[in-house]
Formats: C-alpha cells, sequence, structure tokens
C-alpha cells in the first residue's frame, strides 16, 4: 500500500517538529496509541489498538527514527505484531516546509500487511488507512494549535 499527502499545520516548523518527536503528543494523536514510549534515541515502542473491518488487533509495535535533517525531514519506520490478525511493517518519508500561515507538512508511506489483515480487500485497508491518517493529522492539528497558544 502506498499513501502520500500534506497538511498544512498553522504554526512554525520547530514547534511542528519538537512535537513530531514528543512521545505524548504522538500517543495522543495516533488513533487506537494506549502506550508510546522512548526505547532508545530515535525509537519507541508503542501498543495501538485497531480496528479494520471485522478484525479487531493489539498491535505491540517497534518504531524508528532515520535519515534526520533537523528541522526538516526523516524517515519513520516500523513493525506492528498483531497476533493472530497479523502483522503490518513499512515507513512514510516526512518533510517539512515553511508557508506564509506556518508549515506544510508532507508524506509518503509505503506499508505491507500479512496475516488475516492480509485476506480483506484493498479498498477496505485503503479506506481504513486513510481514515487514521486524518484522526491522526486533525489531533495532531489541534495538540500543536493548543501547545502554541499556551507558550
Amino acid at each position: 500500500m502506498k499513501m502520500h499527502g500534506e497538511h498544512k499545520i498553522p504554526v512554525d516548523r520547530k514547534t511542528v517538529w519538537d512535537a513530531l518527536n514528543n512521545p505524548e503528543v504522538l500517543k495522543e494523536s495516533i488513533p487506537g496509541c494506549t502506550e508510546l514510549e522512548e526505547s532508545d534515541k530515535n525509537q519507541f515502542t508503542a501498543i495501538v489498538s485497531l480496528k479494520i473491518g471485522p478484525v479487531s488487533a493489539k498491535f505491540n509495535s517497534e518504531v524508528k527514527l532515520s535519515d534526520i535533517v533537523l528541522y526538516k525531514s526523516y524517515r519513520i519506520s516500523g513493525e506492528g505484531k498483531g497476533g493472530a490478525a497479523g502483522f503490518a511493517k513499512g515507513g512514510a518519508n516526512i518533510i517539512l516546509e515553511d508557508n506564509e500561515n506556518g508549515t506544510v507538512l508532507k508524506y509518503d508511506v509505503d506499508a505491507q500487511i500479512g496475516g488475516k489483515l492480509a485476506q480483506l480487500a484493498s479498498r477496505l485497508i485503503d479506506s481504513t488507512a486513510k481514515n487514521l491518517a486524518g484522526k491522526f493529522f486533525d489531533n495532531f492539528i489541534k495538540i500543536v494549535e493548543n501547545t502554541e497558544k499556551i507558550s
């Protein structure tokens, strides 16, 4: 599965970068995330519970950041194991650019799934992934806007 897009975030690039690297902000932004902890520098462990069509799973995940260009871009990659439901693995290239109203976050995602999840229709997987990405950005933008107002 591949997915790409961009979101305009009405705060400065440094604020967006700091939030993208803050485990608490990410935990609150990721739909279904119940735990997210930094396990090592630029590495995280997470537990995410999701329902995709008829399949529900709790994913134990490991995530790593690489190719880091401070305040500009990085690659996030990882794998989540959901027991009998299967697995998901992949990554995303994230790029931050200034614009007149704040920051544009661009992303390119590549992912693979296996197990019961792979048996679901690709249209269901794609629509669920787009829906989860939309929820992530809705949550993330609300958090960084509120952080900016508090600062």
